[in-house]
């Protein structure tokens, strides 16, 4: 069963929604190797708040080739998972050095987060924002 919230009018509202669109990503080439936290990387972070473990899908879409997957995971019941698409492996890596967007389908609601670290060139930036929630139906 989907976690639910009431909300402040006393309705109950389901927490999350089944697919989300991260319309930006990009793995540049590897660096130096500086340990596996200051690689540069994006992730998506799902929570899974429900009763249900969560059945996600996600296809990576590029400019000028066909998508990517989809590469299948499984978000335990009340968990949350931090996914790098540099782990990405089946059924392909995901390329380095060129522009990507993603979407993730789940059979339950979930929540989606986007971070990216950059560490190229010795600097440091990290940039984190929601997914893009598609309404039911889409």
């Amino acid at each position: 069963m989907p976690a639910r919230i009431r909300g402040s009018g006393g309705g109950v509202r389901t927490i999350g929604q089944r697919t989300w669109v991260i319309s930006e990503g990009f793995l540049p080439p590897r660096g130096e190797r500086r340990g596996r936290a200051l690689e540069s990387h994006e992730a998506a972070c799902v929570l899974n708040a429900g009763d249900a473990p969560a059945h996600v899908e996600l296809t990576v879409f590029f400019r000028d080739r066909e998508p990517a997957g989809p590469y299948r995971l499984t978000v335990p019941a009340r968990r949350t998972l931090h996914l790098r698409f540099d782990d990405l492996g089946d059924p392909e890596p995901v390329p380095r050095g060129i522009d990507f967007s993603s979407v993730l389908r789940s059979d339950v609601p979930v929540v989606v987060q986007h971070t990216r670290l950059d560490a190229r060139e010795g600097r440091g930036a990290l940039m984190t924002s929601l997914a893009w929630a598609a309404g039911e139906g889409t």
